[in-house]
């Protein structure tokens, strides 16, 4: 059995009360009220979505959001920790040169980047069932949520990662000062030899 099966058969069995109802409720549109009245336990939920090409293992946003929608933020957190797991293969990272420079960038805009951050997110293309897990998964620390964003963003990025990219969505959102400092801190790593 593959470890996201695993996960999502956890997943499963956590669900308590009503949370399997709620989560049919709000696949009416994606699955029809018919079929979800038949669906007895989250692994029936879960095949339907999985035939629908709505979750896989490297695709849980939709299914994320739901398990966000009905308060279990640790469901979620699970299904996010097992999506990562199959998003770290060296072939699906950007070459180290380029991880440098990443790591240099997210350093100053984890300082710098403040409230902005969910509009700095959307400028990036993170879905907002995923902007709205991570400000609930930190609700009160603004550099968490931050750090948590460019985690997710290099996640789905893989290997086409780029510092230009994380610096064009900076402008876009009129960070220009950010930019700045970016590439202040690029231009010691280049002094520097580069690492």
């Amino acid at each position: 059995m593959s470890t996201f099966n695993s996960v999502l058969l956890k997943i499963s069995g956590e669900l308590v009360g009503d949370q399997l109802e709620k989560m049919k409720f709000l696949c009416i549109k994606e699955i029809g009220k018919n079929r979800l009245e038949k669906m007895t336990s989250g692994l029936q939920l879960f095949t339907v979505l999985m035939e629908r090409n709505k979750l896989g293992p490297d695709n849980t946003v939709f299914l994320v959001s739901l398990l966000t929608d009905i308060s279990r933020l640790d469901l979620a957190d699970k299904l996010t920790n097992c999506e990562s797991q199959y998003a770290g293969s060296p072939n699906s990272l950007p070459n180290d040169e380029e991880q440098a420079k990443l790591d240099v960038a997210t350093e100053v805009i984890t300082n710098r980047i403040g409230r902005k951050w969910q509009t700095y997110g959307r400028k990036l293309g993170l879905p907002e069932a995923k902007l709205d897990h991570i400000a609930q998964k930190h609700p009160n620390n603004l550099e968490e949520q931050v750090v948590e964003l460019l985690k997710e963003w290099r996640k789905m990025q893989k290997a086409e990662a780029k510092t230009d990219t994380l610096i064009q969505a900076l402008r876009s959102c009129d960070q220009n000062y950010t930019v700045d400092r970016i590439q202040t801190e690029l231009e010691k790593l280049n002094a520097n030899g580069g690492q």
